[in-house]
């Protein structure tokens, strides 16, 4: 039987991929009035992502999704969920950090916080899934 922990770490990873869908709805489906809203260097942003990005940032939201339910459900799919969003996090977040103006537009603290943090967040429940696996608490 599963620690109480567990079910903790569970939700609060839900709720972050949750966050992570909304993001991804929220920037690929930005309305003409809130990106003319933007100040300038932000909009110009928004002309720096090619589709690829797009089609990696939902791979990576998506299935971080369906691996955090995974883990409610008590799935073993959910470790192979989150190997695939990670290896669309990698990419989008290299593109994000390295191939926009992002820096230039945030500021490096602020361009590279989130990215690091999603990151870590994608190896951390790999390693959690495994973990859990290996505990038995995944079916």
């Amino acid at each position: 039987m599963e620690p109480k922990w567990f079910w903790v770490v569970a939700i609060f990873f839900l709720l972050w991929n949750i966050m992570g869908v909304l993001s991804f709805f929220a920037h690929t489906f930005i309305s003409e009035e809130a990106l003319a809203a933007l100040p300038d260097n932000e909009k110009e942003l928004y002309g720096d992502y090619p589709i690829w990005t797009t089609i990696v940032f939902a791979i990576a939201v998506f299935f971080g999704l369906f691996g955090s339910l995974g883990l409610l459900l008590k799935k073993r799919w959910s470790k192979l969920a989150f190997i695939i969003s990670l290896c669309a996090i990698i990419p989008q977040m290299i593109h994000n950090v390295f191939f926009t103006k992002s820096m230039d537009v945030y500021g490096p603290g602020q361009a590279a916080t989130m990215p690091i943090m999603v990151v870590v967040s994608g190896f951390f429940l790999i390693w959690f899934s495994k973990y859990a696996i290996n505990q038995n608490w995944l079916k």
